[in-house]
């Protein structure tokens, strides 16, 4: 049989191939630590389990619209506007099966064969691959720790080509966990303007911050309404929704999030992006197609996502994972291993290995082969300067945590002392 060349030219995802090599060494009665995955451990909300529970009375689930229930579409531009003051019609929320299905939508509508979309190495690797799907040829930009590994304007000016259709970035980003100044988005959304170009935000972590100054957030209390985030708009904040809220570039924006991260629903497949008014109707066509709707029970379950309840348990999960960040960079330190630009939002810490010696492959092979720990290697994220890291999630239990950085620790010590 003969396979196309978009199938056989694809490379391998790293991070789900150590999963798989992780899986048969469990299977073989080791005790593996996954910390390979961006999986947050704690899972969808109570409310949403109940409302997923008691949706099961229904003895129907007929397809929805291709672009959502209108009860989602309307709760997730209230979520928008009472979380971060920013105000979006429903009518330019999409909402999809996962923000997998959201970037393959954007990508089917809005690149050519051909087509040039810039991209800062390192980045989440199925951005540049839904894009590959679609023709288009993909420029890897190196960035700096000292830019939080973020594109700046100078670097999409000076990389942008004749046949350059747009920009995608990610905030806060997989690997890094870093944020991009809201300053230096916004200049790169009018830089793509001027080009007639468009800007693809990623902003699944977005809700994910770590870095208390950033967010901001009063302690929630149980049942208590979500406080609004005026500051979030502020000059210089990290909040990629700074771009929605900039009518300049409502026609150019596209934001793509999802209920996996903040929310937990990894599994439930379902996301969202907003989209310009004008692409809403060829979205619509395209979904209708290629998926014909999200899942129903999906959606109706995540109705139960906005309820202060919901948002409760989650602030409480966020601040879990600021807890466990402070653990793992603290050990990290003692072990001696750089993070050369610290993540303000996310569960990542990507790790400068380059004093073992080591690339991130053999770092990565020999780390779970003998202490039987798993991490991504950088080579899944980029080209530039990928065998000198590895990505850590700690997006797990605080005891297997714990377990996976003492074993890290004994297989640095043993490689440098």
């Amino acid at each position: 049989m003969n396979f196309s060349s978009r199938a056989t030219g694809i490379s391998e995802f790293l991070a789900m191939a150590y999963g798989e090599k992780a899986s048969a060494l469990v299977k073989s009665g080791f005790d593996v630590i996954r910390l390979n995955l961006g999986e947050p451990d704690f899972g969808a909300p109570d409310a949403v389990i109940t409302a997923m529970k008691d949706s099961l009375d229904s003895p129907d689930y007929p397809y929805t619209s291709a672009l959502g229930t209108p009860e989602l579409r309307e709760a997730i531009a209230g979520f928008y506007e009472q979380k971060h003051d920013v105000k979006i019609p429903s009518s330019r929320i999409v909402v999809t099966a996962g923000a997998s299905a959201a970037l393959l939508l954007a990508s089917a509508a809005l690149v050519e064969p051909g087509d040039n979309v810039i991209l800062g190495d390192p980045s989440y690797p199925c951005n540049r691959r839904f894009l590959n799907a679609f023709g288009a040829d993909v420029t890897l930009v190196p960035t700096a720790s000292e830019n939080n590994f973020q594109l700046t304007a100078d670097d999409v000016e000076k990389h942008w080509k004749p046949n350059t259709r747009g920009v995608l970035i990610a905030t806060p980003a997989n690997p890094t966990g870093t944020c991009i100044d809201a300053a230096e988005l916004l200049a790169i959304g009018k830089i793509c303007k001027q080009h007639d170009g468009f800007l693809i935000v990623d902003e699944i972590y977005l809700d994910l911050l770590l870095d208390a100054s950033v967010q901001k957030d009063a302690p929630v209390q149980k049942d208590a309404p979500v406080q609004k985030k005026s500051e979030a708009l502020e000059e210089n904040t990290p909040a990629a929704t700074t771009v929605l809220a900039n009518t300049l570039l409502h026609d150019n924006i596209i934001v793509i999030n999802s209920f996996s991260k903040y929310f937990g629903m990894t599994g439930w497949r379902l996301g969202w992006c907003v989209v310009p008014e004008e692409m809403t109707s060829v979205v619509e066509r395209l979904a209708q197609n290629l998926f014909i709707c999200p899942s129903t029970l999906s959606q109706k379950a995540a109705l139960a996502c906005f309820t202060p309840q919901a948002l409760s348990q989650c602030e409480e999960n966020r601040q879990l994972l600021i807890k466990r960040a402070k653990l793992v960079f603290s050990a990290l330190e003692k072990m001696g291993l750089p993070v050369d630009a610290k993540p303000n939002g996310a569960f990542y810490a990507y790790i400068n290995i380059q004093k073992t010696g080591l690339s991130a492959i053999e770092f990565c092979d020999t780390l779970l082969d003998k202490y039987y720990v798993a991490l991504t290697p950088g080579n899944d994220f980029g080209e530039h300067n990928a065998d000198n890291y590895v990505r850590l999630s700690f997006a797990t239990s605080e005891s297997d945590l714990l377990k996976g950085l003492e074993r890290l620790s004994q297989f640095v010590n043993e490689l440098v002392g």
